[in-house]
């Protein structure tokens, strides 16, 4: 056992020695109560060694009539005191606990509720009449015990009241953790022992040794201290940066200020990783329930990641929260875990078919930025209202065809012809070459087992006799003595009317392709080709022929009705389903 110094009639037996400073002649035992049988700390101060000086009897005076008074349990309480031979003591609550200053570390949440503490002390000490300044906080003095007990120890620099210090005072106190007022022996204020108090964490959150701490502070007295933090809260930043400020007037006016500005966000916040930047889902059939995901993952297992989903309000989804979330619902809705996934469920019965909706679901988190936005895209089922979407890209290229041909035909048949007996019976031959023509068409697609094609070839060679009949009877008296003239246009009848066959078989054929219905495919390729006819033969005379431009204004009005009847048809469908939709939910 060590060679302690016998205070047994003090009534305390030395079991220790907890600390030294053996220039200064300050020794810290830990001791025993001998009549209370309990723990005790005995501080003290040697006056007769070397370095040691009966000046600092003062200071001891001080501290005793300091801590004789005070009633907190963050200060151990003053207990006794006496005079050795060598020195004076000072008998004060023991305390389990070890000061801030030695190698044990503390998590960021820890390193919240010892800041708190610290300043519920200080709000303690301040609250006083007058306050009582401690002048030399520093994580020496501050001590913690195992369940996070906090402790300011060693009142011997404490000042009762604030004012000035005489200039010819020792400036008394720590370097790096003395405010540049008490440096410079400046007045001092409740505001003084914050800025020990903001270098104090500032030491602990950047695991800089209490002897290194000057290697923070700048030319100016600001300390810099972000580099050594990158992932400190920037709200914390802003609060530690405001307690240790140089100018006393811009730091918090007192410890209570600072601890109503203390932020509530984490120290270290969480970081959070969503596994997905938006969300996209599709409906493949009407009244779909469909779903996606997202993973959480918190990257900074210190403290635990916690959040609440919502969805963005949106004009169109109602104005009570039951309206809102009755086609969105995100599992689970709040949740705590560095792990999660979330399941975001879609209704879309209450949503329109064939529409898009974007929305935007909002992640509130304790981490920073504390709101995540994810956007949300919903395509619902197509509607259930049949739609042909055609190309007029085959029947156009039908038109032209048929008015090259017919051009060709009548330039090779009557070039320069005006005689009326002549061009009748030319006319009467072409008509009859045509149908004839038409019908070697129809053979021919039939042979490519183009079916449809070939069906209404000869729907059109039949279709062709009726005004060939009617002309041919007009002609009769003329054509007893024209048979030449007649077969002069039966041979490029024959030609245009083949090559104009197999321009209507298969535009049919292209044409039943977009699901059209075979009575409306027809329809528009025989009007089609016998608007482009009567065009060319109205060109040819000049449109001097009146039952010719009467046969082209009625072919116009008919074809334009037909191309325009299916959209017209599909959007009297989408307006009738829309209204049986009734009160879903838009876009």
């Amino acid at each position: 056992m060590a060679d302690f110094l016998d205070f047994s009639n003090y009534g305390y037996r030395i079991e220790s020695e907890l600390g030294a400073n053996r220039t200064g002649g300050r020794i810290t035992y830990l001791a025993t109560d001998l009549d209370l049988n309990c723990k005790v700390v005995i501080k003290q101060f040697q006056f007769v060694r070397r370095g040691a000086s009966w000046s600092e009897y003062d200071s001891i005076k001080q501290e005793i009539q300091v801590l004789r008074d005070l009633r907190n349990p963050g200060i151990p309480r003053y207990l006794n005191s006496f005079q050795t031979a060598n020195g004076f003591c000072i008998v004060q609550e023991y305390k389990a606990a070890t000061p801030l200053s030695s190698t044990r570390s503390f998590d960021p949440e820890e390193l919240r509720v010892i800041a708190t503490k610290l300043l519920e002390i200080l709000v303690y000490l301040q609250n006083r009449i007058p306050p009582i300044i401690h002048r030399d906080l520093k994580p020496d003095n501050v001590l913690v015990d195992e369940h996070l007990n906090v402790f300011l120890v060693d009142f011997g620099f404490a000042r009762v009241g604030d004012g000035e210090v005489g200039v010819s005072s020792v400036v008394k106190g720590t370097l790096g953790f003395m405010p540049p007022e008490q440096l410079f022996n400046r007045q001092l204020t409740e505001a003084s022992d914050l800025y020990g108090l903001g270098m104090t964490l500032i030491c602990l959150l950047t695991h800089t040794k209490p002897d290194d701490i000057g290697s923070l502070v700048d030319i100016s007295y600001k300390v810099k201290f972000k580099h050594l933090t990158p992932k400190l809260n920037f709200h914390w930043v802003k609060w530690l940066e405001k307690l240790s400020e140089p100018r006393l007037n811009d730091r918090f006016a007192n410890a209570k200020e600072a601890l109503k500005a203390m932020p509530t966000s984490p120290i270290h916040p969480p970081e959070v990783n969503l596994s997905v930047a938006s969300l996209m889902v599709q409906a493949d059939r009407l009244n779909q329930q469909l779903s996606c995901k997202v993973e959480i993952t918190n990257v900074v297992p210190e403290i635990t990641l916690k959040g609440t989903w919502e969805v963005q309000e949106h004009t169109q989804d109602g104005q009570t929260l039951e309206q809102r979330h009755n086609w969105i619902a995100i599992t689970p809705a709040q949740f705590e875990g560095n792990q999660i996934t979330c399941h975001i469920h879609v209704n879309t019965s209450r949503l329109m078919a064939g529409m898009l909706y974007n929305r935007t679901l909002l992640l509130h988190t304790n981490a920073f930025p504390t709101t995540y936005a994810i956007p949300l895209e919903v395509r619902t089922a197509e509607l259930p209202v049949h739609t042909t979407r055609m190309s007029l890209y085959p029947l156009l290229l039908q038109f032209a065809w048929v008015i090259l041909v017919v051009r060709l035909v009548l330039w090779t048949s009557i070039p320069g012809i005006t005689e009326t007996s002549l061009v009748g019976a030319i006319s009467i031959g072409l008509l009859v070459g045509t149908i004839v023509g038409l019908q070697g068409a129809a053979w021919t697609l039939q042979g490519a087992s183009t079916t449809a094609g070939s069906r209404l070839t000869s729907l059109a060679a039949i279709g062709l006799c009726v005004p060939t009949l009617i002309i041919a009877w007009h002609f009769l008296d003329s054509l007893l003595g024209a048979w030449e003239a007649v077969l002069s246009g039966l041979v490029p009848g024959l030609f245009g009317g083949w090559m104009i066959g197999l321009g209507i078989g298969l535009t049919a054929e292209k044409l039943l392709t977009y699901n059209l219905p075979k009575s409306e495919t027809r329809a528009l390729v025989l009007l089609s080709s016998t608007l482009a006819a009567s065009l060319v033969i109205g060109f040819s005379t000049n449109f001097n022929q009146g039952f010719v431009v009467l046969a082209i204004v009625l072919l116009i009005l008919a074809l334009a009705s037909m191309l325009i009847h299916a959209p017209l048809n599909y959007v009297k469908r989408v307006a009738d389903y829309r209204r049986l939709e009734g009160d879903r939910i838009r876009p």
